[in-house]
């Protein structure tokens, strides 16, 4: 059983950096692509980023474009968020997502078939 552990969510001021990290472990997961969903109170669960092992491309959302950076360490399955010039807007429970082959777009949350259980990241004004 493949299962995401997200760590390093937490507290922090607006204009101030974060980095949240995903370990993928367990059963026979072949990394196609990780990254991360966020999802704020009483709003849909919006893409973030994710980084496709394959291409070794990196994709992001248009409202963290330019402030955050998504990374991997290849030989751990871990990716990591790291999340500059933080905003209010930016707090939401953040999703780690992973793929282990392709189908449809990264941007969509049905191209992803794990999920962690997400890690709170709040932005105090």
């Amino acid at each position: 059983q493949v299962q995401l552990v997200e760590s390093g969510g937490g507290l922090v001021q607006a204009g101030g950096s974060l980095t949240i990290s995903c370990a993928a472990s367990g059963g026979t997961f072949s990394t196609v692509a990780m990254g991360w969903f966020r999802q704020a109170p009483g709003k849909e669960r919006e893409f973030v980023a994710t980084f496709d092992w394959g291409e070794g491309k990196t994709y992001f959302g248009d409202s963290v474009k330019g402030r955050f950076i998504i990374f991997r360490d290849i030989s751990k399955r871990t990716v990591f968020l790291q999340m500059r010039s933080l905003r209010p807007e930016d707090t939401a429970l953040y999703y780690c997502a992973a793929a282990d082959f392709r189908r449809g777009n990264w941007y969509d949350r049905s191209a992803y078939n794990y999920w962690g259980q997400g890690t709170q990241v709040t932005v105090s004004s």
